[in-house]
């Protein structure tokens, strides 16, 4: 028997959810059945500590739609995204939190976005939010830097619940932490419709946040790295070879004003200067030609390891499957 081909495939990372994956699974069912959408769940148990594993496997049980990935330990949510993305097999797929902090109820306005609207992928705005305000002031200064870095002007590039078209997550890498910037990821590989939609944001019912101030230290570094490696992945000589150059030029520049002057004061007023090597300033120029070339020498190593890793690899150990 040949399998349906689903209209939706959701993603959902997990860890140490097994209070809230239940209720959960149900109310995803329910909203699909309403909508007579065809649809899978992929859910990857990212090394949770409690029954998740368990549950999920008792959901499986019930409704073969609800499908697992088991990591051996934590790997994080990027790694989670990345697997549930390469196993989804639907036209659209939205991923969302396991908490119950997002809302089911908004999968059938974020499908009619990405079908009907032709958007590629479509980012949720918790313009309401129930946390506290220790969460909420770094994570609108978070996405002023994150908007003005990268052009793209969404107001919550961290919501967890988003919908995109299968193109684009066949088409990306989310490794690392970049799971905050997939936008961001997917606007640099030509999936440049972005849009955004207003979805509920919903306190939490069960367990509590796994995550804690220092992701907003980290989110900037990420942030910081992943605006560079979607530009200059491809060609890092662009931007070390631009910095090494003018960093050599101002050096030589330096280098060459003071032996001008140098030969100015003694041949032509017959005043005794300094030797240049004696000024300070020749110490400056003298760092920055070789901080130039140094910099210029990294670019070209960098285009010599893109040519020939031309390919990241993200190898996961997974541990059971469920349905896949």
């Amino acid at each position: 028997m040949i399998q349906e081909k689903p209209m939706i495939s959701v993603v959902i990372p997990a860890k140490d959810e097994a209070e809230s994956l239940p209720e959960l699974c149900d109310w995803i069912a329910r909203v699909m059945a309403e909508n007579q959408f065809t649809y899978e769940v992929i859910i990857i148990d990212d090394g949770s500590k409690d029954h998740t594993w368990e549950v999920l496997g008792q959901i499986s049980v019930r409704n073969p739609c609800i499908k697992g990935i088991r990591f051996n330990r934590n790997y994080g949510k990027s790694a989670a995204l990345h697997v549930g993305f390469r196993a989804t097999s639907g036209d659209v797929v939205i991923t969302m939190d396991a908490d119950l902090q997002d809302s089911p109820d908004e999968i059938p306005g974020l499908y009619k976005m990405i079908k009907e609207d032709r958007f590629d992928l479509i980012s949720g705005w918790k313009k309401k939010r129930y946390d506290p305000i220790t969460k909420t002031i770094p994570t609108k200064l978070y996405n002023a830097a994150a908007r003005a870095m990268s052009g793209i002007y969404l107001h919550d590039f961290n919501c967890g619940l988003k919908a995109y078209d299968s193109r684009v997550v066949k088409g990306i890498e989310v490794y690392g932490e970049m799971h905050r910037y997939i936008p961001i990821i997917a606007k640099w590989n030509g999936f440049a419709k972005i849009g955004e939609k207003v979805v509920q944001h919903r306190a939490r019912k069960y367990g509590h946040t796994k995550f804690g101030l220092e992701r907003f230290i980290f989110g900037l570094l990420d942030l910081v790295s992943i605006t560079f490696v979607t530009r200059y992945r491809k060609r890092p000589m662009h931007f070390f070879g631009t910095l090494g150059i003018f960093s050599f030029l101002v050096g030589f520049f330096i280098a060459i004003g003071l032996i001008i002057e140098k030969v100015y004061h003694n041949w032509y007023l017959h005043r005794t200067v300094r030797s240049v090597t004696d000024k300070p300033l020749f110490f400056l120029g003298l760092v920055a030609v070789i901080v130039g070339v140094q910099l210029f020498m990294a670019g070209f190593l960098g285009e010599m390891m893109t040519t020939s890793n031309p390919t990241k690899s993200n190898d996961y150990l997974v541990a059971e499957k469920i349905g896949l």
